[in-house]
């Protein structure tokens, strides 16, 4: 049997608010041990900020608690219900392969969801085996802790363990099991479960517990419903322009992949862009580019369409009045998500104020990018340092006009141009995860159980803005390949 003082030196202090919920929304369930866990990766940095002991957490007794094994006291597992559009197409889902442990409540009284990934079967398996293998889980640690990095809401990874079973795909693979740390694990897809299978009584109950813990500071005017899903178009709305702004595309935009809470959550299939095209595509499953980096904005809007669906019934005793509710609330998102991205690609470039023709300068640059098939990243950090020589854009002369916009543009600004650059500096990363990087950290640590690559990516992902000459090979493009990169769901 675990210690208890051992559990409680690691610092665990949960709380089981989801749990008030009516049933309809979980189902309480047992754990499913394995049977010789073996801790991967801890994140120590993240551990302490939650208030945790990360010795006690690389203790045996830690590890058991990891791989499900022997839960921590306080604990009381449960597998969350809910649904989702995937790829347009609804279905009734649930967490098939994750359960919730508890609401781990920090020191500074911050509550976050602790989510075991991979951890086997729960009523929502649909068939599955509910375990996953070491390498997609190891690639969510990095991406979400570059996602992190790079100041963008995520849900984080807080230890990767081995389980010492096999799981079989394919072929035949090392089981894993990842702990996810996030605000909350309530989706659209949540919401959509409700609605679908649900009272108006069981609506109202996640919604106002939704509106309780993420919103609870917000104004909710004389319409508490009406007011969160404004309040979730507006995060959602800066949330995706900071993707767009990097250069990340998720790969599986469902609307089970879409919290509340306005963080990215689920890293199976994402990538980050190189050479700069809104048609980008990595997922092997997304043969029509649904999910396409330039398609995102777009998809954002259609999956909280569907939240503003399922919550019709709160909005208005009218229903045609809830859907003209919902609808104007709806088109809040292009404003929200312009706001943002126009602010944002306005920082790269180092202006600080608005001038009308900025949208045609931004995008002047963006359809030189794509025709030159220009790194998205180092263009940036080019413009941002200066150094333009070496790639096709910048010997163009339709580039060289452009430039020349550009520097008018700087010279009408107060600002000086030290300012400028210290702005785009600040806005435009020296490095991202580059999809060769992150395969190469996958094969060392998934083929030959080499951490050493994975953790020197770590290293430089973690300061992203800090421009230090160690991070400049981590900046290299890759070698060109006659196949492009596909990334697949993490099964």
């Amino acid at each position: 049997m675990t210690d208890q003082n051992t559990n409680e030196a690691a610092g665990w202090n949960f709380d089981h608010s989801y749990s008030g919920l009516p049933e309809l929304f979980y189902s309480r369930i047992s754990t499913n041990p394995v049977p010789s866990p073996k801790l991967v990766i801890l994140n120590a940095a993240l551990a302490a900020s939650l208030g945790l002991d990360a010795d006690a957490l690389r203790s045996e007794e830690g590890i058991a608690a990891f791989a499900g094994n022997e839960m921590p006291a306080g604990s009381q597992p449960i597998a969350q219900a809910y649904a989702g559009h995937q790829f347009g197409h609804f279905t009734m889902l649930g967490d098939g392969r994750a359960l919730l442990i508890g609401e781990h409540i920090t020191p500074a009284g911050e509550r976050f969801d602790i989510q075991l990934k991979g951890s086997g079967r729960t009523p929502y398996s649909r068939g599955g085996d509910g375990k996953a293998s070491l390498g997609p889980m190891l690639r969510e640690y990095m991406i979400s802790e570059a996602m992190h990095g790079l100041g963008i809401p995520t849900t984080r990874s807080l230890a990767v363990i081995t389980t010492g079973e096999a799981v079989y795909r394919e072929t035949e693979l090392p089981g894993a099991v990842l702990t996810r740390i996030a605000a909350s694990h309530i989706r659209v897809g949540t919401f959509q479960y409700a609605a679908g299978g649900g009272t108006a009584e069981d609506l109202r109950a996640l919604a106002d517990y939704t509106w309780n813990r993420h919103y609870a500071d917000a104004d909710p005017g004389d319409n508490r419903y009406l007011a969160l899903l404004k309040e979730v178009i507006k995060r959602q709305g800066e949330l995706i322009a900071k993707w767009q702004l990097v250069g990340f595309i998720h790969g599986v935009m469902n609307t089970d992949n879409m919290t509340l809470s306005g963080e990215t959550i689920d890293y199976g299939p994402c990538a980050f862009m190189d050479a700069y095209d809104p048609a980008t595509v990595f997922s092997s499953i997304d043969s029509q580019g649904r999910y396409a980096y330039g398609n995102q904005p777009n998809i954002a809007a259609w999956n909280l369409a569907r939240l503003a669906e399922a919550l019709l019934p709160l909005l208005h005793e009218e229903e045609e009045k809830a859907v003209e509710l919902a609808e104007d609330a709806i088109k809040g998102f292009i404003d929200s998500f312009y706001t943002h991205w126009m602010s944002g690609m306005r920082a790269k470039l180092g202006l600080f104020h608005e001038e009308a023709d900025d949208d045609s300068l931004i995008k002047a640059l963006l359809d030189l990018m794509t025709e030159h098939q220009a790194d998205y990243t180092n263009t940036f950090k080019a413009l941002t340092f200066g150094k333009l020589e070496g790639t096709p854009i910048f010997g163009s002369e339709e580039f060289r006009e452009w430039h020349a916009r550009w520097q008018e543009r700087l010279g009408r600004q107060q600002e000086s141009a030290d300012e400028a650059q210290e702005l785009m500096k600040a806005s435009n990363p020296a490095v991202i995860p580059r999809n060769h990087r992150v395969e190469e950290a996958l094969e060392a640590a998934v083929e030959e159980g080499d951490l050493v690559v994975m953790e020197r990516l770590l290293a430089v992902l973690r300061s992203p803005y800090a421009h230090t000459p160690e991070q400049e090979e981590y900046a290299a493009l890759s070698e060109p390949s006659a196949y492009p990169y596909r990334t697949f769901c993490g099964t």
